[in-house]
């Protein structure tokens, strides 16, 4: 695990393994349908929270 890297699914991901990716450290999924706008709104207060950093 990365601290400072921030994963984020997308696409036609079958339900019964959200839960799989999500242990697996996903921060967030995204499914058909999704609500871009709102994504992208929860993906930069992901990247808020968490802080960045360059290397």
């Amino acid at each position: 695990r990365a601290p400072n890297i921030i994963v984020v699914c997308g696409g036609v991901i079958p339900e019964k393994d959200y839960d799989f990716l999500e242990k697996a450290g996903v921060a967030a999924i995204y499914g058909p349908g999704s609500n871009i706008p709102r994504a992208a709104g929860e993906i930069l207060d992901l990247i808020r929270i968490r802080g960045t950093s360059r290397c």
